[in-house]
């Protein structure tokens, strides 16, 4: 019996720490370059994509190159976390849209965790990191008509 609570009060602090706020999102965010092995970012990402299908929240991973920012938005069209919307912003070329699968969400927000930005090889050093964060929704840009 008392195992069970050694094991819960030998836990690091840094898991409590990382929610900050009473919301089980809020700790949920990245700066790249990180520390985080490849299982650590799968398990992450999965963690992302259960919050999303639960809360009025959406994902975004923000790169700032020399062309300018980009920005690639999901947020849930289902109660089943099967389906997102996918939006992406590029200073050049506006908003795009389109619904993508939870398996093409989850592969692409693992490939743009798991290495640094190729676009940023030969930037300054003042650039601004590449950044991952989840909010809700209402703090999102919207796509312009």
């Amino acid at each position: 019996m008392s195992s069970e609570h050694e094991q819960q009060q030998s836990r690091p602090s840094s898991e409590q720490a990382e929610q900050p706020s009473k919301e089980p999102w809020a700790g949920l965010e990245l700066s790249l370059p990180h520390g985080r092995s490849p299982t650590g970012i799968v398990s992450f990402i999965e963690r992302v994509l259960v919050e999303l299908t639960h809360e009025d929240i959406g994902a975004e991973f923000v790169s700032t190159n020399l062309a300018g920012v980009k920005r690639t938005q999901f947020i849930a069209v289902d109660h089943a976390g099967q389906r997102f919307q996918k939006r992406y912003f590029d200073e050049r070329l506006g908003w795009h849209e389109t619904t993508v699968s939870r398996g093409v969400v989850r592969d692409e927000l693992v490939s743009r965790l798991s290495q640094l930005s190729l676009d940023r090889i030969d930037e300054t050093p003042n650039t601004d990191p590449d950044t991952f964060h989840v909010k809700p929704v209402h703090q999102f840009r919207a796509p312009t008509s």
